[in-house]
C-alpha cells in the first residue's frame, strides 16, 4: 500500500561547528532524503588557543542549505502543496557572538575550543565558589563557557567589549536573519554558563560578574519572536528557538527514555542522558558534568570531550593512515598496546576539566608505528567517556541501554573498540544525523505530534577479556593524568 501523502512538514536544521544541515520532515518524524542539503566549513584555531568560525560563514551556508531545501520542495509536484508547519533548528552549544545595535557582528563566534580565556576562568574560580555555580547553572567556570569568554573579551579588547550591545549565540543570530525571528531558547541559554536552571533565567550577579546586564542577552522563549517570514513557503509556520545540539541528539537517536544513555561521537563527543523536571527536585550533578536543559521540563545530564573526530582527523592527517585506518584498529592490539595517551589536543573538558594540560604520550619505543599510535589515541578519547558513563550511572544507576550515533558510525572497526573500551554492549542509532531528527522530533512535540518510533538498533557486543584489558590501561591514563596536573578539579 502506498503511504499516505504527509499532512504537513517540518523543515528542521542542524548547525553544527563544522557543518549546517536542512532536511524536511513528516508528521511521524521521516526525513525526505531528497531534500535534506549540507555545507561545510572549517574551525580557525590559532596556537595561541583561539578557535573561532567567521560569522556570515555561518549563514551563507545556513541559506545555502536553507534555499536547496526549499527548492527540492518546490520542484517536486508532490510535496510543493504539502505546508511546511513549523522550522525548527538544533545548534552547537557554547559558542558567544557579539551584535551591535542593528543585529551586526562585531566580534568572530568564540567556540567552545576556544582556551583564550584560561586565565579568566581561573580568575573566575577565585571570585566565585564554583561548586555553588556549578550547582545553580549546570555549568563549570571553565574556559568553554560565555563567563570566561566575556571576562577574556573585557580585558583584552574593552572598546570592542563596550560596543557590543546584544550578546547571542550564532543560531539566534542566524535565526533573526533568516526568519526575522528574535529570542533564545531556554536550552540554548542553560549552556552558556550564565542561565540559572533553579529560576530558568539568566544568572543576575553572574552577569554582573562578566560586566553585561541581563537586557544585553536574549529574551527567553520556546516559540520565537518572528515577523512575517520573507520567504513565502514559510510565511504561516511556527519558527521555534533552536535548542542545544546535545539535546536534539538524545531526542533524535531514540534516546530519550529513562535509563537509556547516548553516546554521540563527532569532532567532539559527549555521553547524556535524558531527565524529567518535572514535580521533583533535581538530583545533585556530579561535579565536573553538565546539566543542560532541553525545554523547561526536561534536561540532560552528562559530559562532554573536545577531542574525538577533530583528534581522530589529525591521527589520520599527520600519520598518513586513511587507506588503512580499518586494518589499524585491530581489536585485540587496541587492548594490548603499552602507549598511555593523554587525548588533550584542544583544551579537554570533562570529568576533570585539565584546562593547563597539553596531549601527552608515554611508552614510544623504536617499535612505535602509525598504527599503534591511531590506536591508542582513539583508545584514550574512549576511557574519557567511560569515565563520564561511570559518574552517570553512579547518579541514575546502570543504564539500560546505550545509543551511539554520530559521525563513528562509519567505522565499525571504532565501534567495536569503543564496546571494548567501554566493557558494554552497544546499540547502534539508525539515525546518521541524530541531532537534525532531534530538531523536527521536538517541533513536532510542540506541535502536540507524536513521531514513529525507530527501527531496532543494531548491537555491536563487547569482548569480556578484551574489556577487562582495556580496564587496566584506562588506569594507567588516570594515573598519568593524576601525575602530570598535581592539582586536582
Amino acid at each position: 500500500m502506498p503511504r499516505r501523502a504527509p499532512r504537513f512538514f517540518v523543515l528542521a536544521m542542524d548547525i553544527g561547528s563544522s557543518s549546517t544541515r536542512t532536511a524536511l520532515f513528516d508528521e511521524k518524524g521521516r526525513a525526505l532524503a531528497r531534500t535534506v542539503a549540507s555545507r561545510e566549513y572549517t574551525v580557525r584555531y590559532r596556537a595561541d588557543g583561539a578557535a573561532e568560525l567567521a560569522p556570515h560563514l555561518l549563514l551563507r551556508a545556513s541559506r545555502d542549505c536553507l534555499q536547496e531545501t526549499l527548492h527540492a520542495r518546490l520542484s517536486d509536484p508532490s510535496l510543493r502543496k504539502i505546508p511546511i508547519a513549523a522550522v525548527s533548528a538544533s545548534a552547537f552549544w557554547h559558542s558567544l557572538l557579539g551584535l551591535d545595535g542593528k543585529g551586526r557582528p562585531l566580534t568572530p563566534v568564540f567556540t567552545w575550543a576556544d582556551s583564550r580565556c584560561t586565565s579568566d576562568a581561573a580568575q573566575l574560580r577565585k571570585e566565585f565558589d564554583e561548586r555553588e555555580i556549578h550547582a545553580q547553572t549546570g555549568c563549570m567556570l571553565r574556559a568553554s563557557f560565555w563567563p570566561a569568554k566575556l571576562r577574556w573579551l573585557r580585558r583584552t579588547d574593552a572598546p570592542l567589549f563596550r560596543r557590543v550591545v546584544h550578546w547571542v549565540s550564532p543560531a539566534e543570530w542566524i535565526f533573526a536573519q533568516l526568519f526575522g525571528a528574535a529570542g533564545s531558547s531556554h536550552s540554548m541559554a542553560s549552556a552558556t554558563g550564565i542561565y540559572d536552571l533553579r529560576l530558568k533565567r539568566w544568572h543576575a550577579r553572574l552577569c554582573a560578574g562578566c560586566g553585561i546586564k541581563v537586557d544585553q542577552l536574549g529574551n527567553l522563549m520556546d516559540t520565537a519572536d518572528a515577523s512575517v517570514s520573507k520567504i513565502p513557503e514559510l510565511r504561516d509556520a511556527n519558527i521555534f528557538t533552536a535548542i542545544g545540539d546535545g539535546a536534539a541528539g538524545n531526542l533524535g537517536c531514540g534516546a530519550d527514555r529513562s535509563g537509556c544513555v547516548a553516546i554521540n561521537i563527532g569532532t567532539s563527543a559527549a555521553v547524556r542522558v535524558m531527565e524529567s523536571t518535572k514535580g521533583k527536585a533535581a538530583k545533585p550533578i556530579p561535579f565536573g558534568l553538565f546539566r543542560y536543559a532541553i525545554d523547561r521540563e526536561r534536561t540532560v545530564l552528562g559530559g562532554a570531550v573536545s577531542n574525538a573526530g577533530n583528534l581522530r582527523r589529525w591521527s589520520l592527517r599527520e600519520l598518513r593512515l586513511k587507506d588503512s585506518e580499518t586494518k589499524a584498529l585491530s581489536r585485540r592490539a587496541a587492548a594490548t598496546d603499552p602507549l598511555t595517551v593523554l587525548p588533550f589536543w584542544v583544551g579537554e573538558r570533562a570529568p576533570t576539566w585539565p584546562e593547563n594540560l597539553g596531549g601527552s604520550m608515554v611508552g614510544l619505543t623504536q617499535a612505535s608505528d602509525a598504527a599503534e599510535i591511531l590506536r591508542a589515541t582513539s583508545c584514550a578519547v574512549f576511557y574519557r567517556l567511560g569515565e563520564i558513563l561511570d559518574l552517570i550511572e553512579k547518579t541514575i544507576g546502570p543504564a539500560q541501554e546505550i545509543i551511539v550515533s554520530g559521525g563513528v558510525l562509519h567505522s565499525g572497526a571504532s565501534l567495536r573498540v569503543l564496546a571494548d573500551a567501554l566493557g558494554r554492549d552497544l546499540c547502534v542509532s539508525t539515525q546518521a544525523e541524530a541531532s537534525l531528527r532531534g530538531a523536527a522530533i521536538y517541533a513536532l512535540e510542540k506541535l502536540g505530534r507524536k513521531a514513529t518510533a525507530l527501527r531496532k538498533a543494531k548491537v555491536v557486543r563487547h569482548d569480556r577479556e578484551l574489556a577487562k584489558r582495556h580496564r587496566s590501561r584506562r588506569g594507567k591514563q588516570v594515573t598519568l593524568e593524576k601525575l602530570l596536573s598535581p592539582s586536582s578539579v
